[in-house]
Order: C-alpha cells, then structure tokens, then sequence
C-alpha cells in the first residue's frame, strides 16, 4: 500500500473535515455541539474510515477546526481533535460494521468526559463523580450520532454507485 494519497483522496478527505467542522458549528448554535449534553450530527461521519482511510486526516482536521470555537479552549482544540484522531484510527481498523461506531463512542466518552470534569472540577475530589457524569452524557449523545446515524451512513454509502466507486475494494469485503 502507498505511502501517498491521491488527488482524489485529498479532496474526500477535505470533503469530510469540512462537512464535520461546518455540522459541528451549526450544531454550536443549538447548544448542543459543546459541554456535558452534546449531541454533534457530525460525530455520525467518525464512522468513515470504516468505509475510507482517508478520513482519518480530514476528521481530524474538521475537529480542530471546529475546536477553535470550543469554550474549554486550547484544552479541546488538543484533548478533543486527539480523542477524534485515536477514534479514527482505531474504527479504520474495524473489521466489523457493528463496531465501526464504538471507537467514536468509547474515546470521547472517556477523554471529553475527563475533559469536561476537569474544566468543571479541576483534579479535585469532585473530579470522578463529574467524570462519570460527563463520561456517561458525552457518551450518550455519541452513541445515539454514531450508531443511529452513523449506521445509516455505513448502510447507505455503499449502496450508492458513485459513492461505492470511491471505497476501496478491501474495505467492500467487508461491509
């Protein structure tokens, strides 16, 4: 396998990380895209690398970009795009599609719910009891993006002809 992406992989991956920055601030002016409850649409396209590797570098990217707007920070700018990247590629290493969401899930359950605990309560003694509340809604509001809709993208995408031209044939054995 080639250590260079193509033309075509770049502007997939461009694609993707502005789709999940833009989703990710739209969803800001809700509310919903920062803090304990979050409920971000664009989580549902951190199910891609299952489908294309090149999404690893443009989740990431999309998620520090739309990061930079984040009210936890440069904290979120490095903890958030982090958890998004290990996310990535560890769901482009799924050899299921059932599991493809879980990386997502599990990642920012763990590294936002502690993000947000220590925002909230520094490394004191309130710090586990808001890590496993923050843990718990973050978590929540990643599984219902990554396995509803997440899901449906996975269903969805390969059955596109256009879309289907664009995964590469190891990935279709797969699904």
């Amino acid at each position: 396998m080639s250590n260079h992406f193509t033309s075509r992989q770049v502007a997939l991956a461009g694609i993707i990380g502005a789709a999940y920055a833009v989703l990710t601030l739209g969803a800001s002016i809700f509310g919903v895209a920062y803090g304990p409850v979050q409920m971000r649409v664009s989580e549902a396209l951190t199910v891609l690398p299952f489908l294309f590797p090149e999404a690893v570098p443009g989740l990431f990217i999309g998620c520090l970009i739309a990061n930079l707007l984040s009210p936890y920070g440069v904290l979120d700018v490095v903890v958030g795009s982090a958890a998004t990247l290990l996310a990535a590629v560890l769901t482009a290493r799924c050899s299921k599609r059932w599991l493809a969401p879980l990386p997502p899930v599990l990642c920012n359950a763990v590294f936002i719910g502690a993000l947000i605990a220590y925002y909230e309560a520094g490394f004191g003694s309130a710090f586990l009891g808001a890590f496993a509340f923050n843990a718990l809604t973050v978590g929540v509001g990643e599984a219902a993006s990554c396995y509803v809709l997440g899901m449906l993208l996975l269903h969805w995408l390969p059955k596109s002809r256009a879309v289907r031209a664009l995964i590469p044939e190891a990935r279709l054995e797969r699904i």
